[in-house]
């Protein structure tokens, strides 16, 4: 089969379009023809290596795959070849105390589909088939492979982590992002006035269309100043993060007395530094988030198939083009997914 792999860490160079060997269905797999996989920051990264993760090499990347059953193990009774499927990202067996508890990925053995395993970047793939959902034609695949990942991301901090209710202020941090997207959505579906970030006018209006009320343009004016303009000095109840260091300091200071920051992803660096006098002072909570559970991704993808959560696409590319997918992605111009067209 035809995939985009790579054999050794670095740059978008390493990236390799080509035959590869074809998946082996276990007993308990779905073997899947793989029709659209969307791109996440995750990509660069296990790319340009991941200190203290190993993952098979040479490696096939793609955690957000949506398909068609092709065949399947002599074990498996859920599904019918030619149905219409996504992959679940992230991946834990339910004979683990956290799966039964549905809180997969507070496991140590909690797995993310496309690093520790090959992924989407491929004419097709395989997955257990607890971790294979169906879906509608509702959408197109390049729509629903938009869904997963990011989207069951956005659900797990907003709603199970800062549980956010009717009436509160929750400012996200990049509105173009696939966190941000989903985060808009579901806040302003939770009942939650929308405060978001955006670094470039041209992507006012789609952060807008998303549902939010209150946009800055960060590169030229100071969001912390902005969003204290717009709550009259109060700040808002939750903050949305997944950048770190470029945006952490002011965040914080960002918060209402009382207010929960959750944090996702370290974009721009791992490493921050905390004054304790404003955490202690205005009773700030810090919450760690780290994708969801399979059970919060069947609530996403009931969301997603009511319409009340939309997938944002920015561009749909080629497989064989994966190299200028991931360069737009590092280019942080995109509003949206990046999806790769298998």
């Amino acid at each position: 089969m035809l995939a985009v792999y790579f054999e050794s860490h670095g740059g978008p160079e390493v990236l390799k379009y080509g035959e590869f060997k074809e998946p082996v269905v276990g007993p308990n797999d779905v073997l899947i023809g793989v029709k659209a996989c969307a791109l996440n920051h995750l990509d660069l990264w296990m790319r340009q290596g991941l200190p203290g993760v190993t993952i098979p090499m040479p490696h096939i990347s793609g955690s957000d795959v949506a398909g068609v059953v092709l065949d399947f193990g002599k074990g498996v009774r859920r599904f019918k070849k030619g149905e219409r499927v996504i992959v679940a990202p992230g991946q834990l067996l339910n004979n683990a105390v956290e799966a039964l508890e549905s809180r997969d990925s507070y496991s140590k053995d909690f797995q993310i589909f496309g690093l520790q395993s090959q992924g989407g970047y491929a004419e097709r793939t395989v997955a257990h088939e607890r971790f294979v959902i169906p879906i509608s034609e509702r959408y197109s695949f390049e729509e629903y492979a938009a869904v997963p990942l990011t989207s069951l991301t956005a659900y797990h901090m907003l709603v199970t982590r800062a549980r956010v209710r009717p009436g509160e202020t929750v400012l996200i941090h990049a509105a173009g992002s696939g966190v941000g997207c989903a985060a808009i959505q579901l806040a302003r579906f939770l009942g939650a006035k929308v405060f978001t970030t955006v670094g470039d006018f041209k992507k006012v209006a789609r952060a807008k269309k998303l549902g939010a009320d209150e946009i800055v343009l960060y590169k030229t004016k100071d969001f912390a100043a902005e969003i204290k303009r717009l709550t009259g000095g109060r700040g808002v109840d939750v903050v949305i993060e997944h950048i770190g260091p470029d945006v952490w300091d002011k965040s914080i200071s960002c918060l209402a007395r009382g207010g929960r920051l959750v944090t996702c992803g370290a974009t721009s660096g791992p490493k921050v530094e905390i004054d304790l006098r404003a955490l202690y002072s205005k009773q700030i909570s810090l919450l760690g988030s780290y994708m969801g559970s399979l059970a919060e991704l069947y609530k996403v993808i009931e969301l997603t198939e009511n319409g009340r959560l939309i997938p944002t696409l920015d561009q749909v590319i080629p497989l064989k083009d994966a190299v200028q997918a991931q360069c737009r992605m590092e280019s942080r111009k995109n509003f949206g997914k990046i999806v790769l067209n298998v």
